[in-house]
């Protein structure tokens, strides 16, 4: 096997494990405890378009996708895998603003962008497709690779089931309200979306292993 494809010789640290646990738990409490300032505080604007919930869906977003820029222009063991993952994530920063979009530029504009994003990018990976798949092998036996998929799985899926409006209104019946079918989709993408922030941070430090043990 090429050595530039070759897994990390070295894994995660017991020590090390348990810091980075430490510190996610940490995160997820302070994330919540904004998603509990909103629904006590910020009365008239909970979980709307310009709630602080998705402000900070946003804001986790952005962090990942300059993490997985920083990694695509200097990381040669991973660089077509961040590549890709960041046109994903970019794409669904793009359609977080469609209603600021739609409002400030034209109905639609979301989709032009996105579409201007994700299609060179689907290009270029299947230009590179011999490296990538060499890549992603190596990925997909990585914690980021996990942690990556259960945050996919959480925004682009659960929550989209979970926060039907037919599921809440048979759950809530004559007490159905509008706001807790949004709280449960929106903080449900919350957590996916920290989950995937989790899985950035893995995938640079997964590729700074595999740097320093390359010849």
């Amino acid at each position: 096997m090429d050595a530039r494809f070759r897994p990390p010789e070295r894994g995660i640290g017991f020590k090390a494990t348990c810091l980075r646990a430490s510190l996610y738990i940490i995160t997820v409490g302070v994330l919540m405890q904004g998603v509990y300032y909103e629904s006590t505080y910020l009365q008239g604007s909970r979980f709307s378009e310009f709630g602080l919930t998705e402000l900070l869906q946003s804001l986790l977003l952005a962090i990942s996708i300059g993490l997985l820029a920083l990694e695509a222009r200097r990381s040669r063991p991973l660089r077509q895998v961040a590549t890709l993952l960041l046109a994903f994530l970019l794409a669904s920063l793009i359609r977080e603003q469609d209603s600021l979009l739609d409002d400030t530029l034209f109905d639609g504009a979301w989709q032009l962008l996105v579409t201007l994003v994700v299609v060179p990018a689907l290009g270029w990976t299947i230009y590179q497709r011999r490296r990538f798949v060499a890549e992603f092998g190596r990925y997909a036996d990585s914690f980021a690779f996990g942690l990556f998929a259960s945050g996919f799985l959480c925004t682009y899926v659960f929550s989209r089931l979970y926060g039907r409006g037919s599921f809440w209104e048979v759950l809530t019946q004559a007490h159905y309200q509008y706001l807790f079918k949004r709280a449960a989709e929106e903080i449900t993408e919350l957590f996916g979306y920290q989950l995937i922030l989790f899985a950035v941070i893995e995938l640079t430090l997964l590729a700074r292993r595999l740097t320093r043990e390359q010849p």
